[in-house]
């Protein structure tokens, strides 16, 4: 757990990230690390190295396998510790609290640093990368492909999103990144998904929405995953989670959009049908893509 990892930290020594960092230079190559090329790839002598990797083994940092010779890879936890150490080193987090959200391809904490924030460490690829190297175009071009590039990847491709949207999109303010790990604002407020709106505020929201996918459009991104588990609502609406954003000029950008806008619309005509009936969402992915969008009732079909 990456709680246990945020304690650890203070008794991990220098030359322990040392090895980590040489494991993880190591799995750019194969998934395990053979025990005679970790001296060369963490700069520690054979002995350091044996010691290193006893004291991470017993944290749970790496893991070994004897296969055709003796190998050793990071886990999450020896990941995620390289990462909490760069942040720390940055100054960019100074404390680790509790848990935001754990899902499947991500887990979000809050941290301390001269406000809360939060932090995300992405998740995508560990125990089913083979699938996701499928699923997801940044890892289809390379044949050996490891979880730690797969989220690596993830969280860059987020962090450049929230670079180029904030602040004219409302999305999380972005405040750093390392590895597959991402430090941006930390939002209170309300998923989509668990609010319960009155009627009058039914087709405003839903219009704050859509403003926002048009924005994102406007400069350049699609979100390529809208839906209410994506959307915090709070003075007004803030959109989250951008891994699998893709620009504007992607080939699928335009099937991406109307898959993002009747996400959206679809949401609020099942909760709300009174509010919400039928909306032509091609027109309305059309008034997005010309920068002319208008309130949802334009495009109600009656």
């Amino acid at each position: 757990m990456v709680e246990n990892v945020a304690g650890e930290l203070a008794d991990l020594e220098s030359e322990d990230f040392y090895l980590l960092s040489g494991v993880e230079q190591g799995m750019r190559f194969s998934e395990w690390v053979a025990r005679e090329k970790l001296p060369d790839f963490a700069d520690l002598t054979p002995e350091n190295v044996d010691y290193r990797l006893d004291r991470c083994e017993r944290r749970g940092l790496v893991e070994r396998k004897t296969i055709q010779y003796e190998g050793f890879r990071l886990t999450f936890e020896g990941y995620d510790a390289l990462a909490l150490h760069t942040f720390a080193e940055r100054g960019t987090v100074e404390g680790f609290g509790a848990p935001l959200g754990v899902g499947k391809e991500s887990d979000v904490y809050e941290v301390q640093s001269y406000t809360p924030m939060a932090l995300k460490f992405h998740r995508e690829g560990y125990t089913e990368f083979r699938e996701v190297n499928r699923a997801r175009e940044y890892t289809a071009d390379r044949e050996h492909v490891s979880w730690m590039y797969t989220a690596r990847k993830a969280a860059e491709r987020e962090y450049e999103a929230l670079e180029a949207l904030y602040p004219d999109v409302s999305v999380p303010r972005p405040v750093d990144h390392n590895r597959h790990a991402v430090v941006m604002e930390r939002i209170d407020g309300i998923e989509l998904g668990r609010t319960a709106l009155e009627p009058a505020q039914v087709r405003p929201v839903l219009d704050l929405v859509l403003a926002e996918v048009a924005g994102a459009y406007d400069a350049g991104y699609v979100h390529a995953d809208m839906s209410e588990y994506n959307v915090f609502v709070t003075e007004g609406v803030v959109v989250f989670d951008w891994p699998q954003a893709v620009p504007t000029d992607h080939a699928n950008a335009r099937e991406l959009l109307e898959r993002d806008v009747e996400n959206a619309v679809g949401y609020f005509r099942r909760k709300y049908p009174n509010q919400v009936g039928t909306v032509d969402v091609r027109a309305l992915a059309d008034a997005i893509e010309a920068g002319d969008p208008d309130s949802i009732s334009e495009f109600v079909c009656e």
